[in-house]
């Protein structure tokens, strides 16, 4: 049985995980109608069974406990202590004193994290959103911590995913996991796949394409789903639920099949050990916090051993006036302004966090923020922008165009497109390979070339500018760019502006054909260009195809793009015209060589191919996928580039000054990590001057 742990309310479980059973089964399973969804007495059965669909923790801090949580630990007890001894040896100046130090310490931090709790539950209720679901036949639109196991749940464009779902509708469908995964890449669902022969370990979160998980945001399509788990249940949840999970220590176990007959009684003995050091403070909380408890307890035994000598030096003849001295001499020792002062400290490194616009819950954060000695980020839209630009184009024998300046995603007409020189054919040592291809390497993605030309004209402009001459091949090469893509790029007038919806590396792709004047929008309206069929984005596979006819139905050209590896081993040949070649395994390696050389300057590359098929498709019946993508010519080569924020150097650069380690986690290609470590300062910029052993061990792939 599949299930997740919790003990409040009943487990969500089945006999497999739900992305491996059909739809049916778990319909059946939930009890729940595919039409209509459930009814009310079946929500509230639910309600009642499961529980709201919320994280544990996710409830405002109650004040008093914030309170209660500054006035109990070793330090403020000590601090107590003595100030009741001095009252109750009327040294009332002693005892205003310790007074006024707790005093002081308890309003600020209770002031101080009450402030942060109050911030936090302000973001929660921002972050708090609805759910359009379906229940006996109507849609309702409810806030997301009211959805149930079975419920139906509509997702369209925008939404966040209120729980996980297993899905029964889609149209082109994508949604956003690196919440989950990591990833910045939206995740393409599909509904039809078969997962009933496999099991939870071997497919993982991000390839279980038949479901959609909460917390994540559809970037394009609709869908629908069933509600299979909430609250702690669901994906998220488990991650929560390992975070906040505190594991036993070592031979605390009462059972005696792991440690014999004596362990129930030892482990017994090393709870309550555990569970004194707990109330102490002696094994909980911070390092610092720790110390701070052991100081504590160790300036009080000194107290009490003062106190003992005081006695002791008059005979334990206690009178009235050795008391007052025993006493005296055992608080001397205790440092009121101790606390005071570190908390103040605390409180000017809060004040100084949150002027940078970050939040801190605790006071006792700030030291463990200061302990950290290595980071380690993802690269993709956290060092990066998470914008790819088309920063390279590659045609096979021809020449490399090149992108340069181009800081805004979406706007074609900023940067400039430059043309290489004739390209001089090379091949690992500048050797001839008699091919006809050329591999073009330059140093960077911004390496500058002969020809400067802007992209082209902007709207509302007098001026035109220039690109290089559109030639056939070029043109050959920009119909599949464009028109195998579902992004759409366009100018707003009202906000002057350029604006791009739809997945980051088809906008990049999109925006590089309107850099020529020849968008997707252009090719269909002006030039004829009618789509007849779509193959789409496939993870396993890693490409995209489409089927588009002319208007006069004289040409029927299948365009595909895709990861290389995957694209290169459909084709036959290479290039056009003049330039077309056989693609023998030879060539093959040349290709794969550019690609390389492409990804070593940071960019994420992709393959542009086509082939002519047959006119007599039918849009509402097209061939099977594997007997139209076969026998494809490649066009070229497509390097995209996501450009690193412009604060990622300085602050990489800040870490590596404090002695902190900086390490990038991703799942692209080694050579463009390694390319984009360069450019932020994780690893040296020139690595060949170290040591092999060294440079290799810079840049790790995951065995």
């Amino acid at each position: 049985m599949f299930s997740s742990s919790s003990n409040r309310y009943e487990k969500q479980e089945y006999p497999k995980h739900p992305f491996t059973l059909p739809s049916k089964d778990v319909f059946d399973h939930l009890q729940t109608n595919d039409q209509t969804g459930l009814d009310h007495l079946q929500v509230q059965r639910a309600q009642k069974n499961y529980g709201p669909n919320k994280l544990e923790g996710e409830g405002g801090v109650q004040w008093y406990s914030v309170l209660l949580k500054q006035v109990s630990n070793a330090m403020i007890l000590v601090l107590v202590l003595a100030m009741a001894l001095s009252y109750g040896v009327t040294d009332y100046i002693e005892g205003g004193v310790i007074t006024a130090v707790i005093v002081l310490n308890v309003v600020i931090g209770f002031y101080q994290e009450f402030q942060a709790e109050k911030k936090m539950d302000s973001l929660r209720s921002l972050s708090s959103p609805s759910a359009a679901v379906i229940r006996e036949g109507h849609v309702e639109t409810i806030p997301s911590g009211e959805v149930v196991p079975g419920d139906l749940v509509q997702i369209k464009t925008g939404d966040t995913v209120p729980a996980d779902l297993r899905l029964i509708e889609g149209m082109n469908l994508e949604c956003d996991e690196k919440i989950l995964t990591g990833e910045a890449i939206p995740v393409a669902k599909d509904v039809q796949v078969d997962f009933s022969s496999t099991d939870e370990l071997q497919t993982g979160v991000g390839d279980r394409l038949n479901m959609a998980y909460s917390s994540s945001t559809v970037t394009r399509g609709r869908g629908k789903g069933i509600v299979v788990f909430t609250g702690m249940y669901t994906e998220i949840g488990r991650i929560a639920e390992s975070m906040q999970g505190k594991k036993r220590k070592a031979n605390r176990s009462l059972s005696r099949k792991k440690g014999g007959n004596l362990q129930p009684a030892k482990g017994f003995l090393l709870r309550i050990w555990d569970g004194i050091g707990h109330f102490l403070g002696l094994t909980v909380g911070t390092p610092l916090q720790r110390k701070l408890s052991k100081l504590a307890y160790i300036l009080f035994g000194c107290a009490i051993l003062l106190a003992i000598i005081v006695f002791g030096v008059n005979q334990f003849h206690v009178t009235n006036e050795v008391a007052i001295y025993a006493i005296s001499t055992g608080i001397a020792i205790i440092p009121e302004s101790l606390i005071a002062v570190l908390t103040i400290t605390m409180v000017v490194g809060m004040t100084q966090m949150r002027k940078r616009r970050v939040v801190i819950r605790q006071l006792s954060a700030l030291e463990a923020l200061g302990g950290v000695t290595n980071i380690c980020s993802d690269k993709t839209g956290t060092l990066t922008q998470g914008q790819m630009i088309t920063r390279k184009a590659w045609l096979p024998g021809i020449s490399m165009y090149t992108v340069n300046d181009a800081e805004d995603a979406a706007d074609p007409t900023k940067g400039s497109v430059s043309l290489g020189p004739p390209p001089r054919a090379a091949k690992r040592g500048d050797q001839d390979s008699g091919d006809g291809l050329a591999l073009e390497r330059s140093d960077s993605p911004d390496a500058p070339s002969e020809t400067n030309a802007d992209s082209e004209k902007r709207p509302n402009s007098g001026d035109v500018n220039q690109v290089p001459p559109l030639t056939p091949e070029l043109q050959a090469f920009l119909q599949p760019t464009a028109l195998c893509n579902l992004a759409a790029v366009r100018y707003d007038e009202r906000k002057n502006e350029w604006q791009a919806i739809g997945d980051p590396t088809e906008i990049a792709l999109q925006v590089f054909a309107h850099r020529f004047g020849l968008g997707k929008k252009t090719l269909e309206e002006k030039h004829g260009w009618t789509q007849l069929a779509e193959y789409p984005f496939d993870s396993s596979i890693k490409r995209m195809s489409v089927v588009y006819q002319t208007r006069d139905k004289d040409t029927t050209q299948l365009f595909t793009k895709g990861a290389v590896e995957r694209v290169i081993d459909l084709c036959t040949s290479i290039g056009l015209g003049e330039y077309q070649r056989a693609l023998t395994p030879s060539v093959k390696e040349e290709v794969l060589m550019q690609m390389d050389l492409l990804a070593e300057q940071g960019l994420r590359v992709m393959a542009i191919a086509q082939r002519a098929v047959d006119s007599s498709i039918d849009p509402h019946s097209p061939p099977p996928r594997e007997s139209m993508e076969q026998g494809l010519t490649v066009l070229g080569l497509v390097g995209l580039y996501d450009p690193p924020r412009l604060e990622t150097s300085p602050a990489v650069r800040e870490c590596t000054t404090a002695g902190i380690k900086v390490h990038m986690l991703t799942g692209d290609h080694p050579s463009t990590a390694a390319a984009i470590a360069r450019e932020v300062g994780i690893v040296p910029t020139d690595m060949s001057s170290l040591p092999k052993a060294t440079a290799t061990s810079l840049v790790k792939t995951a065995s």
